[in-house]
């Protein structure tokens, strides 16, 4: 479906909206158009992803030198599910030039060589803290030699 919110096209990877989406969208635009922060709620299963994504996607197509988003949720199953929606939406324009990268936890994302083989998230994050927490760095510039540190933390 393609519909217009002002000027905007919105593709929109399902045949029907409902008018809470299309509110939704319509203050979203407004606040990007506006540049300021926005604060929007809406229920559960009331698809506040893809009203999000469908909007942002079309914000970014005809405004190309708006090009960023960084979607954050607080769990790896929500950010999967924001991925997954994006995926339908850009399968949905297929014709345009679009690059969407989903980063999650440090368990999957580590690169040093003995905290990426833990397989326990708890872990790995104690691990990592090990690694890179400012009183073990303190330490390390004191006792050159005598602590590990992250290579790969800045």
């Amino acid at each position: 479906m393609i519909f217009k919110i002002d000027d905007l096209p919105i593709h929109f990877p399902y045949d029907k909206i409902y008018p809470e989406q299309y509110a939704y969208m319509c203050d979203l635009k407004r606040a990007l158009d506006a540049q300021g922060h926005c604060v929007l709620e809406m229920p559960s299963g009331t698809g506040k992803t893809v009203s999000l994504l469908s909007l942002i996607v079309a914000y970014q197509q005809f405004y190309p030198e708006k090009r960023k988003l960084i979607y954050c949720s607080r769990t790896v199953p929500e950010i999967e599910k924001a991925l997954a929606e994006l995926k339908r939406l850009i399968d949905y324009r297929k014709d345009e030039n679009f690059l969407g990268i989903g980063l999650t936890s440090r368990r999957n994302l580590c690169l040093h060589p003995s905290v990426s083989k833990e397989k326990k998230g708890k872990v790995v994050d104690s691990r990592c803290r090990s690694l890179t927490a400012s009183w073990v760095r303190e330490k390390a510039k004191a006792e050159p030699g005598k602590h590990e540190l992250c290579q790969f933390y800045e």
